[in-house]
């Protein structure tokens, strides 16, 4: 009986080093976290086609997008959305009859700064660019960093008749980091867009 007391003791205080051994050893190992990861988007190839539909402006467009009428199309038929449904995103085109009127061009050109201003709360920055399009026209760009439903906004006009502003809208609440490269995606298909523009 003595023996065998001796022998679980012995059993037991073995077990207590091996598991005080695993721990002490566990402790020497440096854990480092895994970076933050995003779910992988796959991006169709860029491929374009002719706006079909009257208005008083012409490009070509994504043919991964359709084109729909915007919300205020009772009011404003020329105003429209270029939707991109597998990628969740709207780019929103408003478009506005300068007349020859200097003072009603400035006012649009005004609301164009104020709708990229007002994201300001939520941006990083804001980065204005002027550019000069294939066709000789010229856009105004604005690229805003942070977590704002509208990166990317524009506007061009011939400065006499035609005026039109365009945003990228993403409605959701995905942080922009993630959606970088849809926002390239959908950033050179707008630039496609502006070098073939056309005024109807």
């Amino acid at each position: 009986m003595r023996s065998l007391l001796s022998t679980l003791t012995l059993i037991v205080a073995f077990s207590f080093l091996l598991l005080l051994g695993a721990c002490n050893s566990s402790e020497d190992q440096t854990y480092v976290p895994k970076p933050k990861g995003y779910n992988r988007i796959n991006l169709p190839a860029h491929s374009y086609q002719p706006l079909d539909e009257k208005h008083p402006y012409n490009f070509m467009y994504s043919q991964s997008a359709t084109i729909l009428p915007d919300t205020f199309a009772d009011a404003e038929p020329h105003w429209i959305f270029i939707h991109y449904p597998k990628l969740k995103a709207n780019v929103q085109l408003t478009y506005k009859q300068v007349k020859n009127d200097p003072n009603r061009l400035k006012g649009f050109i005004d609301d164009a700064y104020r709708l990229a201003g007002k994201h300001q709360i939520r941006a990083s920055s804001i980065q204005e660019q002027t550019v000069q399009t294939r066709s000789g026209r010229t856009a105004t760009l604005f690229r805003l960093e942070g977590d704002v439903p509208t990166p990317f906004q524009f506007y061009t006009t011939d400065t006499t008749t035609h005026f039109l502003r365009g945003a990228i809208y993403f409605p959701t609440a995905t942080k922009n980091d993630s959606l970088a490269p849809v926002i390239e995606y959908i950033q050179q298909d707008v630039m496609r867009m502006l070098n073939t523009l056309q005024w109807q």
